[in-house]
């Protein structure tokens, strides 16, 4: 799945404040696969806010979703999107619906039914609180799971999904790798401490804690 997710065309990456840093293939390929088995993505609807080229989303039909919603706000990252949309829907019977809005500023149409949110939002970086109308979003779709990568030292996110009746737990931990992609890097190449959460509602919490 990861080279299959490596193929796909590469997000646009042309705006600093909606901080675009894409999802490499090897990491989606690993993240999908751990919700699958945390949630069974079989004949799951599966919305991904903030979608980019629509590599998470996507991913998820390799592993059987009923429907996947890509949500983005930049116009060229959802023309990207629906290429590899066309691509995937080649392969798999999944229903695939890209949406160009702007969440938190736009009326989004998502369906009525959501299984599981992904999402890589913008940490806020750039600009301060850029990820609140996306999780926002997320937690108000009642869904049975919201999957968020963020950085590690991020310590808002877990209050929120509190405010709206959800738990958390870590999935897992990596380094985000970030591309020198802006005119503001001065590096090569660096990295963050990037986390994952599995949000879910109290008494669905699916992993164990060693001690």
């Amino acid at each position: 799945m990861a080279i299959e997710l490596s193929k796909l065309r590469p997000h646009p990456h042309n705006s600093v404040e909606l901080e675009q840093y894409a999802t490499e293939g090897d990491l989606a390929a690993f993240w999908i696969l751990a919700i699958d088995q945390l949630d069974n993505l079989e004949n799951k609807t599966v919305v991904d806010l903030g979608a980019g080229n629509g590599i998470l989303g996507l991913g998820t039909a390799y592993l059987g979703t009923k429907e996947v919603y890509l949500i983005e706000a930049d116009e060229e990252a959802c023309v990207v999107s629906r290429k590899n949309s066309e691509k995937i829907i080649q392969q798999f019977n999944t229903q695939i619906t890209t949406i160009n809005a702007l969440i938190g500023a736009q009326e989004i149409e998502v369906p009525s039914q959501t299984d599981i949110v992904v999402m890589n939002p913008p940490w806020g970086f750039q600009t301060e609180r850029a990820d609140r109308p996306l999780l926002e979003l997320a937690f108000s779709l009642d869904a049975i799971s919201i999957y968020v990568l963020h950085s590690a030292k991020a310590k808002h996110i877990e209050a929120m999904a509190k405010d709206f009746g959800y738990e958390a737990e870590v999935v897992f931990e990596t380094n985000f790798r970030l591309p020198p992609m802006y005119s503001h890097h001065t590096k090569k190449k660096s990295t963050t401490d990037a986390r994952c959460w599995r949000f879910h509602k109290p008494g669905d919490k699916k992993i164990i804690e060693s001690e």
